[in-house]
This record gives C-alpha cells, structure tokens and sequence, in this order.
C-alpha cells in the first residue's frame, strides 16, 4: 500500500492551518497528552483520524481522553503496544489490520513510541510518511494571526527549568509567549490558542527531535535555538549514544538569529560548528566563566552580557548578581547556567538587562528541583527527584559539601560509576532504593568501600520513603544535606518523578513531626 507521488505532493502542499486537510487520512500512534492533542487538531482540520493506543483502563485519564474521541468523530483502535521490537513483524494483528483498512496517508506518532517500534517499521516498510507533533505544529503555526516566533531549548538536563526562565524574561518584557512543547503543554494546543502568541519557547526531548524533518515544507525555521548540556541518556530508546547526540544537535538547524551553546561542553559548540543555519545567525557562548564578545557569563560575581550590545568588544551589560541569586535559591552552579542560557536566549529577542533582572526576582523554580522540604536540628532535607540521570545528580550533589545521598531506580542503560567516584568524598552514606540496584553496589563497593550504604527492601511503594528516610536521619549529621537525587528514572517503583518528590517529602514531614520507628528496614549491599 506504498502512497503514490500525487499523495506525498498533498503532504508537501500541507504547510498552512488554512491549506486543504479535509479527508486526509491520518493514523496518530498514542493517546497521552501529545497524542490527543494530535488527534484533536487533526479532527479540527476535517482530517480523517484514527488513533492507535493501548488498551484503556476504565476510570483513568486515558478513558476520558477516549470518551472524548467518540465525541469529535475520531476513531480508536485498543491494541498491545509492548510487542517485541526484534520480532520480525512484532505489531499487533488486530492494529495492523485496522491501519490496513484505513489506508492512512500519513503517521503522526507520540514522542513514547521507539524508533524501531513494529508499527513504525510497517509504516517504513508501506512507504507511509512519519511526523512527529512537532512538524505537525510547526505546519499549522499559523492559525492565530502573524506566527509566533520559536525558541527551541533542549538538553540532557536543565531544559524545563531555562525554558521557565526564558519565558518568564520575554513576558517581563510585554511578550505574550506560552512555554510549551516537553514541558508539559502540547506545542498544538499553544498553536491553537486563540488569543495568539508572539514567542513559543519550545521545550523539545530527543525524542521529540529524532522526528523532525531534516529538509523539506515540514522543516522548522526557529528564532534561537540552546542544546544546554550532553550526557548519556535514553540510550535504550536511541541505541547508542551517537544517535542521541545526533538527534539533539537538530535543535540548531536552520536557526535564524542566535544559537546559543554551553561553553563547558565542547559537544555543543561541535554542534553549532556543524549545524546549517541561516545567513546572520550568530553563534552565542554562556559560562560560569569571564565572557568574551559574544558570550554571557561571570565577572567577580556579576552575570553579564558581553554578545547582545554594540560594544561587546570593550564592555559588559549587568544583568544580576550571584548574591542576589543566591538569597531565592538560584545560586547553585547549574542553576547558573540556566539562568544565563535563558538570558542569551531572551537577550536575542531584544529583551533589556534590567527586565530580565526584574524577572529573575520573581522567578521561583518548580517542585521536585532543589527543593528545600525541610530544614530541622542542622539538616537540610532536599529534594531533586527530578535528578533522573547521572548528569542532572552530578549538579545538584555539586551543590552541597556533606550529602546523604538517596540514589537509585531505572538506570535506562548509563553508566553510574563515574557519578559515585566523583562524589565518594562528600558523602555522609548513601541509600539505594530502586531495582537498578546491582551497578550502584559495584560502584560504592569499588570507591567507598568503607562508606555507609543501604538498600531499602521493601516492596510496597508507599513503604520505599519512609524507609529511606528514617535510615537517612540515622546518618546525617550537623550540616548535612539528605539529598533525594536518584540519577535514574523513577517508573520501577513511583508513577513519574513527581511522586516520588512528593512521596519523600510526605515522609519527611512524617518523620520530623513524629517519632521514628524501631524495626530495620533495610540491608548493607552484600
């Protein structure tokens, strides 16, 4: 069933809200939050849609969303969506025949989905185009008025927060901006607001990325683009940490004004060398050290701006100051980083020293990054469950100088030893919770043999916390820090990493405001 040219001419013609989508066959893999939004906007065009998602259970959100289907005119296929992606065929035959019959023109899948997922070889292998909801965004930007700009900001850690920081600078400025995309809200939802939008400040995931077209009507032209950091990760979704870096460094391409790069990381100034932007874009560094012309960074504690003024060359614009950072909790160094990516991003759109300034003493960061749950008899319970890879816990352990460490769960196929060695001589001890368990033994057995480190055993969920943090208050001291920074993800055992916050500070509290109990919980790592 392999489409015809005419039919993949339709596609390239389909660059506009207000170009012809009605009858186009559409199949969209997926139905979280991406996924309905996909099949709403599409039902919205007149497109002929059917979703594809697994089975739904009654009650849950998932339902809600199916109900919602029914009442759009989209139609929805409960498949098993785990088939073994090393089979040789793999999929589903129940979805394979209903995608069969609906003869679709063209795939739009949920950024879940594996590269080599069945149902994504059978569209390779039927000749069936396959976008992400970015490219199906970018196409239809145009609905509300003028098109808002795009600023892309993507990395292996510190994306939601810069593009937070980013948004918040462009709206002090009088900006009506939406901060969308991987940060929670569909980038098709913000490109169907009716109220319209100047700047989308577009949060994107590399796997969000791998999906972008590289050429063609379907390929994004953005404002500014940022890769913050690189470190291995999801490396069992990409299947190598080549094609990971691959997929992030498409954040750059075809940028317009400023692409934006980590002076700490060299693999992000590879990228923008590497990257096909257009004429006039200007390559523009940040740090933690003095800047040069065309860089943002420190001097003697003050965040400044050596890029976006004429005389760059001899002198620097004030943005804030380290200690005023530090009085709201902002000082920490990667936190530094972030704030000065966003900066460079914001400054590239015009946006003045003094509003980002105003901006920044406004700014609060999200719940489960740094965040402070309580503080009692000298020690800091914090939480960063949002530390869900070595790279993001390497940060926040930098942080502080005395640490019981709460680590551990789905590693996703990284390498945690490094983490531990860099950090044996400033823990107090360490707790592992997770099924992840066997690399962190090994690590601590190899650089800390002598360090106090536990395994939380128990199997029920809401039992994990409590555990943990009695043991926790058992080894912190005067000083401390208990750090909830697992460096892996947190499905094993929590529903996402925001449970697992909330979880650990339920247990805090608890603790503080009761008395511990008597009955261990846990074993030493054999």
């Amino acid at each position: 069933m392999a489409l015809g040219g005419a039919q993949l001419s339709r596609l390239d013609d389909l660059t506009s809200w207000h170009a012809d989508w009605h009858g186009l066959r559409v199949a969209v893999l997926g139905l979280g939050v991406t996924g309905f939004a996909a099949a709403d906007t599409l039902a919205e065009l007149g497109a002929d849609v059917l979703v594809v998602a697994g089975p739904i259970t009654a009650g849950g959100i998932s339902a809600d969303r199916a109900r919602l289907l029914g009442v759009i005119g989209v139609r929805l296929v409960q498949a098993d969506l785990n088939a073994d992606p090393d089979a040789d065929q793999g999929a589903d035959p129940a979805a394979l025949r209903d995608l069969a019959l609906h003869r679709p023109e063209l795939l739009v899948v949920s950024p879940g989905f594996h590269p080599d997922h069945p149902l994504l070889r059978w569209a390779a292998r039927n000749g069936i185009p396959v976008w992400g909801d970015i490219e199906l965004a970018w196409r239809l930007r145009d609905k509300v008025g003028p098109a808002a700009e795009w600023i892309l900001v993507t990395g292996t850690n510190g994306k939601t927060t810069t593009v937070q920081l980013t948004a918040t600078m462009l709206a002090a400025a009088g900006l009506r901006v939406a901060p969308c995309g991987n940060i929670g809200v569909p980038v098709l939802d913000a490109v169907r607001d009716p109220q319209g939008w100047d700047v989308l400040v577009v949060e994107l995931s590399s796997y969000q990325l791998h999906h972008l077209s590289r050429g063609g009507p379907g390929m994004l032209v953005p404002w500014a683009s940022v890769c913050l950091n690189i470190a291995d990760d999801h490396l069992d979704w990409h299947g190598s940490a080549e094609a990971y870096r691959a997929a992030k460094a498409t954040v750059y391409a075809n940028t317009r004004v400023a692409c934006v790069y980590n002076k700490a990381d060299a693999s992000t100034m590879r990228m923008v060398e590497d990257a096909d932007v257009e004429d006039g874009a200007r390559a523009i560094g940040f740090g933690l050290d003095v800047p040069g012309p065309s860089e943002l960074g420190i001097v003697d504690g003050i965040l400044c701006d050596r890029a976006f003024h004429e005389e760059r060359f001899e002198t620097a614009l004030e943005i804030t100051t380290v200690s005023e950072l530090r009085a709201r909790g902002l000082a920490a160094h990667h936190l530094l980083a972030d704030i000065l990516a966003a900066a460079a991003l914001a400054r590239s759109f015009g946006v003045l020293p003094a509003v980002i300034h105003d901006a920044l003493e406004v700014f609060h960061l999200d719940a489960h990054r740094i965040e402070v749950v309580a503080e009692s008899d000298g020690i800091r319970w914090i939480d960063d469950s949002k530390a869900t890879n070595p790279h993001a816990a390497d940060a926040s352990l930098a942080a502080f100088e005395s640490v019981v460490w709460l680590v551990g769960g789905l590693l996703k196929g990284v390498d945690i030893d490094h983490l531990v060695a860099s950090h044996v001589g400033h823990l107090r001890g360490a707790i592992i919770i997770g099924t992840d368990r066997e690399a962190l033994r090994d690590a601590f057995r190899r650089h800390a043999p002598r360090l106090r480190v536990f395994e939380i055993n128990a199997q029920d969920t809401g039992q994990v916390m409590p555990d943990a943090v009695r043991l926790a208050a058992d080894l912190a001291e005067l000083g401390d820090v208990v750090l909830l920074a697992p460096a892996a993800a947190s499905m094993d055992q929590f529903t996402d990493y925001a449970q697992r916050g909330r979880m650990f500070a339920e247990a805090v509290r608890d603790y503080l405001g009761g008395e511990a109990g008597d009955e261990s919980a846990s074993t030493p790592p054999a």
